[in-house]
């Protein structure tokens, strides 16, 4: 599947964008806030795509201009999202990208996707305490706050943290689609 934006492109990682990936999930400002290590070597970030980004409903974030990912965006199910019409939403953008409103923009796609294409009745999506841009981008979008959660095993950061729960049910979804 490829979706498309104003300004984006998304769709499926594949092991030539290995090189991107690295320069941008190199960055420890990128995924320390999310949960994750920074990518080591253009190799690594091959594996991650592999392993990781090769999942279902998981899409490069792309610049229309030239069709580079800058970021990921993507749906799955674990803690959150147990149900077959639910999904969590997850996302991320390089550094130099920041601010410009690309990630709400692609994610404003996932929604509309999931609801209208997939069937979808909520979105669930999380941040962990002090990670206000990802809080931000939620808040934008008109996610509605469900519950905090305190002593979360990050496993790949060997850290405890507190997270942030949000949720977009479809009718609110479609309440906001209306008020445009």
């Amino acid at each position: 599947m490829i979706l498309q934006t104003q300004r984006l492109i998304l769709r499926p990682w594949n092991e030539n964008d290995a090189e991107e990936l690295y320069k941008y999930a190199s960055d420890a400002e990128i995924g320390a806030p999310a949960g994750w290590q920074p990518h080591t070597s253009v190799e690594n970030s091959r594996e991650i795509i592999r392993s990781v980004l090769s999942a279902p409903e998981t899409y490069a974030v792309c610049l229309k201009e030239n069709g580079k990912p800058i970021g990921s965006i993507g749906f799955h199910r674990n803690d959150l999202a147990e149900k077959d019409d639910e999904y969590e939403l997850g996302y991320w953008i390089g550094k130099a990208f920041w601010g410009q409103g690309l990630i709400p923009e692609a994610a404003r796609e996932m929604l509309r996707y999931a609801f209208e294409e997939l069937g979808m009745a909520r979105i669930w999506c999380g941040y962990y305490d002090g990670n206000h841009k990802s809080r931000r981008v939620q808040e934008k979008l008109g996610f509605v706050y469900h519950h905090t959660t305190e002593g979360i095993k990050v496993t790949l950061m060997n850290e405890i943290r507190t997270g942030h729960v949000m949720l977009m049910t479809k009718e609110t979804w479609e309440k906001l689609e209306k008020a445009k």
